[in-house]
C-alpha cells in the first residue's frame, strides 16, 4: 500500500537504485545524508527503504520492477534494519529490550538492532562508559549483520540535548559526535552495509547553540563520504499531490477533457503572447499542465518556489496538507473552475486559511479581511460595484493570485509577481484577458496593503501610500477635478493639427458669448458638467447645446448651420472623475515626498502610480467624450431635431468627431458643382423675383440654415463654383457667373462659364440661372468676319473662311484679319510650337488651357496630339540610359527611331 500511493520522484528512484547495488555487494554508496527544509521527504525516503528490504515480495511492490531491473537485483534482499529516531529516544534513560538486554547510547540500541544480545556484546563496554566504540568495532558489528540498513532521523534532536550535560546516560555530547565520525568510516569499510541519516537544513528543525553545534559537526562528518540526494522537484510534486489526492484517470472519456482543456489553456497563451509569460508559449508548458492536472502548474511553481522558502513550511507534507484543503473545500462549494489555480485558492475559507496561517505571522490576518478576501473585503466590493469584474470575480482572483504569489516573498530581495504572473495565475481559459488587467490596476488604486514598483505587486502587512492617496482622492473638490479635466483637452487642442476638420474648437464656455458668429465650421466641447445620456432629450448636454446654438451672448446666434457639440457620456464620466481624484491625489504625494518623509521606495511608488493615473485620464477622456450632438432640420418647412452620434477611434476628440462627421455627410470638406446646382433649385434657392443670387448670400445661407449642408468653411462652396463653371455642359448640369447685373441694360456684366473663373467676393458676384445665362451669350453674339489662313491656322481652301463665331463659353474671339466672304466654315486647325524642355509641364498645360480646350469643347471636335522629340547629348549616351530609355519607350509604345552616332 504505501508503494501504490508513492510516486517515485527522480531523487527517491536514485535512492532506492543505490540502495539495491550497496545492499546486494554490486556497488552503490556507503552512506547517504537527506539534507532538505522542512517536509522536504526524508522520512518518507527512509521508510521506501525500511519496506524494500523487509523481505515482501517485489511483485507486491509497485513501481520497483524498473529498478530491479536497472540494477540486474531480481529480488530485494532481506536486510537487517536499525532504525533509530531521535525524538523517540530519551538520552536521560536506558532502554529496556524485549530480551531484557538495558541499552543506554544509541550504539548500545543500534548493535542490539542489529545481532541482539550478540552484537549488544561487542559495544556493552562503550555503551556501559558512554564512549563511542572505535570504527574497527563497529566494522566487525556490521560484517557480522550484513547485508545491513541504518537508518537515523532526527538525529540533530537526540544530539542537542546533551549539549552542556556530561552526566547522561546516553554519553556526553562529544562522545556522540565522535560516534558519527566512527559510524561512517565503519559502514564505508564494511560490505552490504548502508547508512542513511536525515539531516535538517531548516532553523526551525535545529533549534538552539546545541543544535547548530550538532548540525555543523555532523555536516563536516558526513560531508567526506555522502552521497547526493536531492527532495522532489515542483514538476514531481505535481505526481506526488494527483497521486495521493485524486484518483487516477482510467476512463479514455476523461483523457478526452484533459486534453480539451489543456489545450484551451495552451491557445488561450499562445494568442495572447504579450499578457502571459515567455514560457507558456512553449510546449513544454502544455506537457506541464497536463502533467499537473487538474491543478494549474503556476500553483505547484507558487508552493514549491516560494512558500516551500519559508522554515515552517514543509516542502512536500505541506504541499499536501494545504492541497487536500483547498481541493476539499473547492469540492464543497461545486467549484466549476477548468483548473486549480492560485486565484481559485479560497482564502478566507477557515481551514485554508487555517493552513497558510500556521506559516505566517498573525499580522496577515487583516491583510486578507481587509484586502484580499474577506466577506467584506475591498476586491468583493470591487466586484459587486462593476459588472464586467463581477461575472468572473476578477478583482477577487487577482488579490488571491496576489497574496499567494507574494505573501511568502515579503522579506526576499525579489519580492511579487510580475503583471504577466498574475494573470497567469488567475485566468481561465475562454475569458478576457484584459478584464483582469483592469481588475488589477483598480486594486491597486485601492487597496491599502497593495505595493507596486514597476512591473512588480506584492502584498505586506505594512499600510502603503495607497491609503495616503485614496483619502487624499476623496478630498477633491469637484470644481478641481471638473478644471483638471478640461485643463487636458485645451492642451491637446492647442495643437492645430488635432483641430481635425474643424476651423476653430472651443472646450467648456462659459457662456454662448464665448463662441463666437462665424461662417466657419466649429466644435464645441461641452465640459464635465454638462453630461449627455443616450437618448435623454433633456439631458444638461442637450439643454446647453440648445442655448449655445440659438444665443450669441445677448443676441440671437446667426451662423447656427456651423456649430456642433460634443459631449461626455454621463456613465464614464463618473469613471474619469474617479481616475482624476486619483492622478490629483498621486501627484501631490510625489509633489510632498520630502515634507511627508517617505522613504526612497515610496517615493518612486508615488511616481510610478502618479504615471499610471496620468495614463489612465489619458485613456478614459476620449472613452468618455463621445458623444456628437448635431443640430438638423431635415424638412426645410419643419422643426429643428438633433442627431446624436457616438464617435470612436484612436485619433483626438476633433479629429475623430470631424471624421464621423464626414462619414455620415454631415460636414462636407468638398462639394461638386452639379451637387451646388441640386441644392440650388431643391429648396429652391434662387430668388422667386431674379435670376441669379449673389455668392456673398449663398454663402450666408449655408452658414445659416441648418436644412442645407453643413460646409467645412468658405472655401468649399468656392471651390463647387468654380468646379461648376469650368464644366463643359454648364448650360445643362451646373450655372454660370456674372460680376455684376446691370439694371439699367438689363443684362449681366462679366459673363463666364465653361471656364476657369476667378471668384470674386466684392458682394457684386452673382450665380446666374443657365438658361437665363446662355440666352444671353447667345445673343451678343458678333457677327462673323471673314479671316485669311495662315500656316499655323486653318488650311486654305478655294474659298474664304470666315470669322470664327465665338463660342458659348468664352469671353473674347480670336484676332484674325478679315478676308474675303467665304460660305463654309473652317474644319480644321494644325500647329505647331517648341516648348522649352525643362519647363515641359507648365508649357503644355498653357496650351491646352488657352488654345486645345476651346477647340475640343466643339460637338463632334476630334482631336490627334502628337509629341516630337530630338535629343543630341554631345558627350555621348550611356549604355545603361541607353537600355532604360529603349525600354522605356517599348513599354509607352513610343515609336521612336533609335540611338544615332551623329
Amino acid at each position: 500500500e504505501f508503494f501504490r500511493r508513492t510516486y517515485l520522484t527522480e531523487g527517491l528512484r536514485m535512492l532506492l537504485t543505490g540502495a539495491l547495488k550497496r545492499l546486494s555487494g554490486t556497488g552503490g554508496d556507503p552512506v547517504v545524508e537527506l539534507q532538505t527544509n522542512f517536509g522536504g521527504g526524508k522520512t518518507h525516503s527512509q521508510l521506501a527503504l525500511f519496506h524494500l528490504f523487509s523481505g515482501r515480495n517485489a511483485s507486491e511492490l509497485a513501481g520497483i520492477e524498473p529498478i530491479l531491473t536497472e540494477t540486474g537485483v531480481s529480488q530485494p534482499p532481506i536486510a537487517r534494519r536499525c532504525v533509530l529516531v531521535g525524538t523517540a529516544l530519551s538520552p536521560a534513560h536506558t532502554h529496556t529490550m524485549s530480551d531484557g538486554t538495558v541499552a543506554r547510547t544509541l550504539w548500545g540500541v543500534m548493535a542490539w538492532q542489529l545481532l541482539g544480545k550478540e552484537g549488544y556484546a561487542l559495544v556493552r563496554h562503550a555503551d556501559e562508559a558512554g564512549v563511542s566504540p572505535g570504527s574497527d568495532l563497529l566494522r566487525d558489528l556490521f560484517t557480522r549483520a550484513s547485508p545491513c540498513l541504518i537508518l537515523i532521523d532526527e538525529w540533530i534532536a537526540f544530539v542537542r540535548q546533551l549539549y552542556g550535560i556530561p552526566s547522561l546516560p546516553a554519553g556526553s555530547f562529544d562522545a556522540n559526535l565522535t560516534l558519527a565520525q566512527a559510524l561512517t568510516e565503519a559502514v564505508k569499510a564494511s560490505p552490504a552495509t548502508l547508512l542513511v541519516a536525515s539531516i535538517p537544513a531548516s532553523d526551525i528543525e535545529v533549534g538552539g547553540e546545541g543544535g547548530k553545534a550538532a548540525l555543523e559537526r555532523l555536516k563536516n562528518t558526513f560531508a567526506r563520504v555522502e552521497s547526493a540526494w536531492r527532495p522532489a522537484s515542483a514538476e514531481e510534486g505535481f505526481e506526488i499531490v494527483r497521486r495521493r489526492l485524486f484518483q487516477p484517470i482510467t476512463d479514455k472519456a476523461n483523457f478526452v477533457a484533459r486534453d480539451a482543456v489543456v489545450r484551451a489553456f495552451a491557445e488561450m497563451y499562445r494568442g495572447n503572447p504579450t499578457e502571459f509569460p515567455l514560457e507558456c508559449r512553449d510546449t513544454d508548458y502544455e506537457r506541464r499542465m497536463q502533467a499537473a492536472y487538474p491543478i494549474h502548474p503556476e500553483l505547484f511553481d507558487r508552493l514549491y518556489q516560494d512558500w516551500s522558502s519559508l522554515d515552517k513550511f514543509q516542502r512536500t507534507r505541506g504541499v499536501l496538507r494545504l492541497m487536500a484543503t483547498v481541493i476539499h473545500e473547492l469540492w464543497e462549494r461545486d467549484d466549476k473552475s477548468l483548473l486549480i489555480m492560485p486565484a481559485t485558492v479560497p482564502v478566507s475559507a477557515g481551514p485554508v486559511q487555517f493552513e497558510l496561517m500556521r506559516y505566517m505571522d498573525d499580522t496577515w490576518v487583516p491583510v486578507i479581511e481587509k484586502d484580499v478576501d474577506g466577506v467584506n473585503a475591498l476586491p468583493i466590493q470591487l466586484d459587486r460595484d462593476n459588472p464586467n469584474l463581477g461575472r468572473y470575480s476578477a478583482c477577487r482572483r487577482v488579490a488571491r493570485t496576489l497574496y499567494m504569489g507574494s505573501a511568502a516573498t515579503l522579506n526576499t530581495a525579489h519580492k511579487g509577481l510580475e503583471d504577466r504572473q498574475i494573470k497567469l495565475g488567475c485566468v481561465q481559459a475562454g475569458e478576457s484577458v484584459p478584464t483582469f488587467g483592469d481588475a488589477l490596476r483598480r486594486l491597486t488604486d485601492q487597496a491599502t496593503h497593495l505595493y507596486v514598483d514597476g512591473k512588480q505587486y506584492w502584498y505586506s502587512t505594512q499600510p502603503s501610500v495607497t491609503r495616503m492617496a485614496l483619502e487624499r482622492a476623496q478630498q477633491r473638490h469637484q470644481d478641481e477635478v471638473h478644471e483638471e479635466i478640461k485643463r487636458r483637452i485645451r492642451e491637446e487642442l492647442k495643437d492645430a493639427r488635432l483641430r481635425g476638420d474643424f476651423s476653430a474648437v472651443y472646450v467648456a464656455p462659459a457662456s454662448a458669448g464665448d463662441v463666437p458668429d462665424e461662417r466657419e465650421s466649429r466644435l464645441v466641447v461641452l465640459g464635465p458638467e454638462h453630461a449627455h445620456i443616450r437618448g435623454a432629450s433633456d439631458s444638461k448636454a442637450r439643454k446647453e447645446a440648445q442655448n449655445l446654438l440659438e444665443q450669441r451672448g445677448a443676441g440671437p446666434r446667426l451662423y447656427r448651420n456651423t456649430v456642433v457639440f460634443l459631449a461626455p457620456d454621463q456613465t464614464r464620466l463618473d469613471e474619469l472623475q474617479q481616475a482624476v481624484r486619483q492622478y490629483l491625489a498621486w501627484k501631490s504625494i510625489e509633489l510632498e515626498s520630502a515634507t511627508l518623509y517617505l522613504d526612497a521606495f515610496q517615493a518612486n511608488q508615488a511616481k510610478t502610480k502618479r504615471e499610471t493615473s496620468d495614463d489612465s485620464v489619458k485613456q478614459r477622456i476620449p472613452e468618455t467624450f463621445h458623444w456628437l450632438l448635431v443640430p438638423e432640420q431635415p424638412d426645410p418647412k419643419g422643426g429643428m431635431a438633433w442627431q446624436e452620434l457616438k464617435v470612436q477611434g484612436l485619433d483626438g476628440l476633433a479629429v475623430r468627431a470631424g471624421k464621423r462627421l464626414r462619414n455620415e455627410d454631415m460636414l462636407v470638406t468638398q462639394l461638386a458643382g452639379t451637387m451646388l446646382r441640386r441644392e440650388l433649385d431643391k429648396i429652391p434657392l434662387w430668388p422667386a423675383d431674379a435670376n441669379h443670387i449673389s455668392v456673398r448670400k449663398l454663402m450666408e445661407y449655408f452658414a445659416q440654415y441648418l436644412y442645407l449642408p453643413r460646409l467645412k468653411n468658405s472655401n468649399v462652396l468656392l471651390e463647387a463654383i468654380a468646379e461648376g463653371l469650368n464644366q463643359t455642359l454648364w448650360h445643362h448640369d451646373t450655372f454660370a457667373y456674372a460680376e455684376h447685373w446691370d439694371e439699367q441694360a438689363k443684362r449681366y456684366q462679366g459673363l463666364h462659364a465653361g471656364q476657369v473663373v476667378r471668384i470674386s467676393l466684392d458682394g457684386h458676384a452673382l450665380l446666374v440661372k443657365p438658361d437665363v445665362a446662355f440666352a444671353q451669350i447667345e445673343a451678343e453674339r458678333p457677327v462673323p468676319v471673314p479671316v485669311a489662313p495662315t500656316t499655323n491656322d486653318f488650311p486654305q481652301t478655294n474659298q474664304t473662311s470666315e470669322r470664327v463665331r465665338e463660342q458659348p463659353g468664352t469671353t473674347g474671339t480670336l484676332p484674325l484679319e478679315p478676308v474675303a466672304p467665304s460660305t463654309r466654315q473652317p474644319r480644321r486647325f494644325h500647329g505647331t510650337i517648341s516648348i522649352d524642355p525643362l519647363r515641359l509641364s507648365r508649357d503644355v498645360a498653357t496650351i491646352h488651357q488657352e488654345v486645345i480646350q476651346h477647340l475640343t469643347a466643339l460637338m463632334g471636335a476630334h482631336a490627334e496630339i502628337t509629341l516630337e522629340v530630338s535629343i543630341r547629348v554631345p558627350d555621348g549616351v550611356t549604355e545603361s540610359t541607353v537600355r532604360t530609355v529603349t525600354e522605356n519607350c517599348r513599354t509607352l509604345k513610343f515609336t521612336y527611331h533609335g540611338f544615332e552616332d551623329d
